[in-house]
């Protein structure tokens, strides 16, 4: 779970963030609080402004991996932010050809991204399902 206070970086930039009519503060908003309400997670940010900001997440049980999911704030254009979701391509299956396979795209290895460019609740409540069942994967170790 996350500490008050640690992430002063997200802090300032959810601060600064003015969220538009696509509402991707808002999904990313909803995104960070499913993690923080997951048991033994472990939560770190990363910001590099002008390409992304990510929201990392790592199961204490961990061992073979450093993160279970990637939230990633794509920032090239910061009046249209969008998210990219990325996971370790074999932590979860993408039953429905959702997300996009990406060859040695999450700390070099394959990943499954899902691109969340609007607020889409039916795309949210399948990527909280690829998140859930990441984390059970990443529990045991």
């Amino acid at each position: 779970m996350a500490e008050a206070g640690k992430f002063k970086e997200l802090d300032v930039l959810l601060n600064k963030w003015k969220d538009t009519e696509a509402k991707t503060k808002k999904a990313f908003l909803r995104l960070k609080e499913f993690l923080e309400r997951l048991p033994e997670v472990i939560l770190s940010f990363k910001s590099r402004p002008g390409v992304s900001h990510s929201l990392r997440g790592t199961h204490k049980n961990q061992k073979d991996k450093s993160l279970f999911v990637m939230v990633d704030i794509i920032d090239d254009n910061p009046e249209n932010r969008w998210l990219s979701v990325c996971f370790y391509g074999d932590m979860i299956k993408d039953p429905d050809e959702r997300g996009d396979f990406v060859p040695g795209g999450l700390l070099g290895e394959d990943a499954c991204c899902f691109d969340i460019e609007t607020w889409d609740e039916e795309l949210l409540l399948y990527v909280e399902k690829r998140i859930s069942e990441a984390h059970e994967a990443a529990s045991r170790g």
